[in-house]
């Protein structure tokens, strides 16, 4: 193989890499938004393979009008049977100018079968956390909110 051709073959192999859907992800605590708790939606969620993290990257519904911005990691445990998301949100009508509130959920996620745990958010809206699916009513983001 000549040296040009092994360059092109190089850039070209570095140019492939692997391409992992996204989609939403919502996680609902507490029973979830219109049920009397808090839903969390990662907009362009991509799940993390076993033993690896990805960015979380949305909004926290907990009511009609309140709506915090939320950012954060999501990580998956060795076996990929544990999800542990790691998250700050703010909102600076419903909080405080300023002010961050932060959550620690761990759930299994959809699918997984011999759950080692129970699906629990131990941050700011403590409770009961499960894998829920993204409802309309969800992945709507009103033009004003609090």
């Amino acid at each position: 193989m000549n040296v040009n051709r092994l360059m092109v073959t190089t850039v070209l192999a570095g140019l492939i890499a692997p391409v992992y859907a996204t989609s939403p992800y919502c996680i609902a605590v507490n029973g979830g938004f219109g049920h009397g708790g808090t839903s969390f939606v990662a907009r362009n969620f991509t799940m993390p393979s076993a033993n690896t993290c990805t960015p979380w990257t949305g909004y926290t519904k907990t009511a009609t009008s309140v709506i915090l911005t939320t950012s954060g990691t999501a990580c998956t445990s060795d076996n990929a049977k544990v999800l542990t998301v790691s998250v700050s949100s703010a909102d600076p009508l419903y909080l405080g100018p300023g002010k961050l509130v932060s959550d620690y959920i761990q759930l299994c996620p959809a699918g997984v079968t011999s759950c080692p745990l129970s699906g629990e958010d131990s941050g700011y809206f403590t409770g009961a956390a499960e894998p829920v699916t993204c409802t309309a009513e969800l992945l709507d983001l009103p033009a004003t909110h609090d």
